[in-house]
């Protein structure tokens, strides 16, 4: 092929059509230089928006900054293989401004192994060129392009960020040394079977912006020394968490006002609570307050090009004393590298590629710290425990998709792989990038094999930016129907199932006894804990492995649970997050995160709880007396909240919504403020003498409305709207006729009172709860609204949604918080930051499920493998902002004894219900028998929340139920009839050895079928 850049040839093509798409027609052309679209920015074209739609999760781990950064920056990648095109996949999905791929091979058998994108009628064809239209799908802003020339210089120049993989050393030197010289920044990747490397040269001078991803953090400070240096102590109610060499400033300090917007300062950790910083000896004294806020300050970090530092280790290695020489040369790993060098395995190419895909966005970006500059990774104790059970001909090719794989296991992991039954629980990103790694390395491909998958969840928009299996036409589809059918796709072998089914007890009917005995396996892919937790104890249970991961932006986890041998998910828990005190979310807020928390309380005060509570007063005639038995002042506030919402605020025109809406307003944002200055003023004194607005405590000021402040017209507009909606009316979006209505609305003259309590602490607030007020509810209850006289009537509740920018919902929150914010003088926060902290956004990037995938995988072979040395298994933490990799062995399961009896969470008693006459143990056969057969007397017997026995209970009711079937006891005491998919329950002891000393035993799985 001729060396001339004017003989390469590209290829450029947008996504193909699907029915009922918006997507204009694909267009193919062969162009020397690609168009390039607007790439990630708004419909309105403006070069300052970005999708945020697209982009949302994404965003909150990058910011907008450095994601604008990323928009400018045009990505080779080379080399089309595994590794190629997982790192091309994470790159298009990120947003770059450009992809061209490159590859002068083709498509080989033993590429199918790894390669998501090359399909069995490939074989022969160009890798790149075969990629190119299906890559291009995954973004529609990301112009991706195929080239087959050859790495010319030319060529190279128009790159911001070039990737090298699968490249001999001879180009990736000379491809080096150009991008050094021209400042393209340059990462080479590569795999070889269980073997990985990475190599980053992002110049003489790269300027990082933020090394590690942490939002900024800030304390509240509460005295500052004149000295020299100036020693700073913040409040004692949680540590500054700065590290010394941080940056700081200052604000709202009074006194020493000198160091209110000052330039950021260097400072050094004393304590948890103390840092110092520079001469404070000429400042004003100290008086009190302030806020001292860590600031990212930029900085240069420089490279070595990859000639230089071979260049350099060889220059190393040969003034090394000989036997230095001789003791590194590691023989053994060399051998081991020879023999697995052929494979090309899908699970290490997601974790190379994810890694390195990272790497590009760092370069591109600026944001968190590159890896300096060389990385090594092995997994060589996936190789079977048996030494002996792989020889040369099962590790020979056998021209099919798995021969990438088979070079490296041998063929008869690939016939476990095939027969393997797993149970995947979510379609969510791990869930996607699971599939993809499945199929690929042929699970649940074979004859008797099985993946079953189930997910409730429809593809959102901001889904298709990380969960790369569905395209924007899948939008509002089932996310577990169309992850089976992308994934067909890649290997029409595989056999997949899915379900949309939520795990838990209420479908413990449809995964039952027999669906858990005949699976290997299970695969975590979920997003909260409960469901993390509910499907670890199914796993103990039903003893099976178990394959647990998790993201949270840049940060990863991978924890392997095998049975009788690791502890499981549960037997560690993170310590529970701190909770805001309720005094402080009621009136004494301090920092956005209390205002948008008590934005979603007022949220879900107006627009959800009481329309639920009015329908259930108009539908159940034992609501009130149920209400009536609730807890404390709960009462109250239900029957007030029914009656306010029945009688005293019932709108019955848009009108009357808008006027709700202004007075409600003035009460939040004027009248409790101003009530709350009364019964506290701003010159007000604790009883030692010390100013009681301070510290954490704020002083407020109450707002005055103003049509014209477009924050309280905000605030008018989406309050009115979902008020009219929890009734059924018909809303407005017409700002112009809701401020003229506004100018009507007569709000009521506000007087504080005297008398009325405020409660300065939670404490006090649990004390006024505790009485209750008989007469109130008495006075209540006759004046509410027969259900009879409201025939038809119901209301609407409205359960939140932050992803639909159409609905109200983010507008009401984002303008109830800020005014809040305005009210305590805290600094406000922008839509984007509201959805997170109130949505409680989890911040994710692809690049990071891709490298905890490639983890996660890389157990499963194990796990087939049936290894059961300890140390074989690894638990895995990343965090690709810093980098970090550390892997450690899991902890082995907790073991307790009675007797001489050793047991751990796997074991069990099993204890046969029905006996040989068919008739059930009773409760005194069952007490006999652990008495006779273990010896150990039972002092307490639960089954679930039930308690079925005790030794302090009643004599009546213990000589009822000694003679009583266990079931019919579980059935009496729980309310629940036992379902016909029930076949054991799972009972818990309390027990007394014959010392009558408390010992700890296993559970009791009691078979009844």
């Amino acid at each position: 092929m001729s060396s001339s850049p004017l003989s390469k040839k590209r290829r450029v093509s947008g996504p193909d059509p699907k029915p009922g798409s918006n997507c204009s027609p694909a267009h193919s052309v062969l162009s020397n230089v690609p168009s390039v679209p607007t790439n990630g920015m708004a419909k309105n074209g403006s070069d300052a928006d970005i999708d945020e739609g697209l982009y949302s999760r994404q965003l909150y781990v990058l910011g907008h900054e450095a994601m604008k950064r990323l928009q400018t920056s045009s990505v080779l990648v080379s080399g089309l293989r595994g590794l190629g095109v997982e790192i091309a996949k994470n790159i298009i999905l990120g947003g770059v401004k450009a992809v061209t791929l490159h590859d002068q091979g083709t498509a080989q058998w033993a590429d199918l192994s790894s390669q998501f994108y090359l399909r069995e009628e490939d074989i022969g064809k160009n890798r790149a060129e075969v990629s190119q239209p299906r890559l291009a799908e995954l973004n529609s802003y990301v112009p991706v392009s195929a080239y087959t020339g050859p790495l010319v210089e030319d060529f190279l120049s128009g790159f911001q960020v070039v990737v090298l993989t699968n490249t001999p050393l001879e180009d990736q030197l000379r491809v080096g040394e150009f991008c050094h010289s021209r400042g393209i920044k340059l990462v080479v990747a590569d795999t070889r079977g269980l073997f990985g490397q990475l190599f980053c040269d992002f110049g003489e001078e790269m300027i990082l912006t933020d090394s590690n991803g942490e939002q900024p953090l800030s304390a509240m400070v509460s005295m500052v020394t004149k000295d020299n240096p100036g020693v700073v102590t913040c409040l004692d109610e949680a540590r500054h968490g700065f590290e010394s060499g941080d940056f700081v400033s200052f604000s709202e300090v009074q006194g020493m006002i000198e160091l209110n917007g000052s330039q950021p300062m260097e400072i050094k950790v004393l304590g948890p609570y103390t840092f110092s910083i520079c001469d404070t000896s000429n400042f004003s004294d100290y008086i009190r307050g302030g806020i001292v806020s860590q600031v990212k300050v930029p900085k240069k970090i420089s490279f070595e090009d990859a000639t230089e530092l071979v260049t350099l280790a060889r220059a190393v290695n040969a003034r090394a004393l000989p036997a230095v020489q001789q003791d590194s040369l590691d023989e053994n790993l060399i051998r081991k590298l020879a023999y697995v060098a052929a494979g090309d395995l899908a699970p290490i190419n997601a974790f190379i590629g994810g890694l390195a895909a990272q790497e590009v966005m760092k370069a591109c970006s600026g944001k968190f710290m590159p890896i300096m500059q060389w990385l090594y990774f092995d997994a060589l104790e996936c190789l079977p425990e048996d030494k002996e059970a792989l020889t040369e001909d099962k590790c020979l090719p056998r021209q099919n998709r798995y021969d990438g794989q088979v070079a490296v296991f041998g063929s008869d992991l690939q016939e476990k792989l095939g027969k393997q039954k797993y149970f995947l629980v979510g379609a969510g990103a791990i869930g996607c990038e699971l599939l993809k790694n499945f199929a690929m390395i042929g699970l649940g491909c074979g004859e008797g094999g099985e993946i079953v998958i189930t997910d409730m969840d429809t593809i959102e928009k901001s889904n298709l930016n990380r969960q790369f299996l569905f395209r924007p036409w899948d939008v509002t589809k089932l996310k577990s129907d169309t992850a089976a059918a992308a994934v067909h796709q890649m290997n029409p072998h595989i056999r997949v199932t899915s379900h949309q089914n939520r795990v838990g007890p209420d479908t413990e009917r449809i995964y039952d006894d027999d669906f858990f005995q005949n699976l290997d396996g299970v695969a975590n892919a979920l997003d909260n804990v409960d469901a993390r937790m509910y499907m670890d104890r199914r796993c103990v249970y039903y003893r099976k492995p178990l394959l647990e991961s998790g993201t949270l932006g840049t940060k990863g986890n991978v924890q392997v649970v095998i049975p009788f041998l690791t502890e499981s998910y549960s037997s560690s828990q993170d310590p529970p997050e701190k909770s805001i005190p309720i005094c402080t979310l009621k009136n004494f807020p301090n920092a956005i995160e209390h205002t948008l928390q008590w934005a979603r309380d007022e949220f879900e005060g107006l627009f959800k709880q009481p329309a639920e509570n009015v329908n259930q007063y108009l539908t159940d005639p034992k609501f009130v007396e149920r209400t009536l038995r609730l807890a404390g002042t709960q009462p109250l506030e239900v029957l007030e909240a029914v009656q306010r919402s029945l009688v005293l605020q019932r709108p019955q025109t848009w009108a009357d919504c808008v006027t709700w809406a202004c007075h409600h307003w003035h009460t939040q944002y004027s009248n409790n403020i101003r009530q709350l200055l009364h019964n506290f003023p701003p010159d007000q004194l604790t009883s030692s003498g010390a100013p009681f607005w301070s510290g954490p405590k704020r002083c407020p000021h109450p707002l005055t409305f103003d049509v014209n402040n477009p924050l309280h017209l905000d605030y008018v507009m989406a309050a009115a709207n979902l008020f009219a909606q929890t009734y059924g009316l018909l809303g407005s979006q017409d700002r112009a006729a809701v401020a003229t209505l506004l100018q009507s609305v007569q709000v009521p003259e506000f007087t504080p009172k005297s008398g009325v309590k405020i409660h300065v602490s939670d404490q006090e607030l649990q004390s006024a709860n505790a009485s209750v007020d008989d007469s109130r509810l008495e006075e209540l209850k006759a004046t509410l609204p027969s259900p009879e006289k409201l025939p038809g009537f119901k209301m609407y509740p409205i359960d939140f949604e932050k992803d639909d920018d159409t609905n109200f919902h983010m507008d009401f929150i984002v303008a109830a918080s800020n005014l809040r914010a305005e009210n305590y003088d805290i600094p406000p926060a922008d839509r984007h930051k509201s959805k997170l902290i109130a949505g409680k956004i989890i911040p994710a990037i692809a690049t990071t499920t891709a490298a905890v995938v490639g983890l996660v995988c890389l157990e499963l072979y194990k796990v087939v493998q049936g290894h059961r040395q300890l140390d074989s298994y690894k638990n895995g933490f990343l965090n690709l902002a810093l980098p970090f990799f550390g892997f450690s062995e899991p902890l082995a399961a907790p073991r307790h004894q009675y007797y001489n009896q050793e047991w751990t969470l796997w074991d069990r008693f099993e204890v046969q219900g029905l006996q040989p006459n068919g008739e059930e143990m009773t409760l005194k056969q069952f007490l006999d028998y652990f008495k006779m057969e273990h010896k150990l007397e039972i002092t307490m017997l639960s089954q679930g929340v039930s308690m079925l026995y005790s030794f302090f209970m009643p004599a009546a009711k213990l000589k009822e139920r000694l003679d009583q079937p266990m079931t019919e006891i579980v059935s009496r005491v729980s309310k629940r009839k036992l379902g016909r998919h029930v076949r054991a329950l799972v009972l818990e002891l309390c027990c007394n050895d014959e010392s009558g000393e408390d010992v700890e035993v296993p559970y009791v799985r009691y078979t009844i079928r």
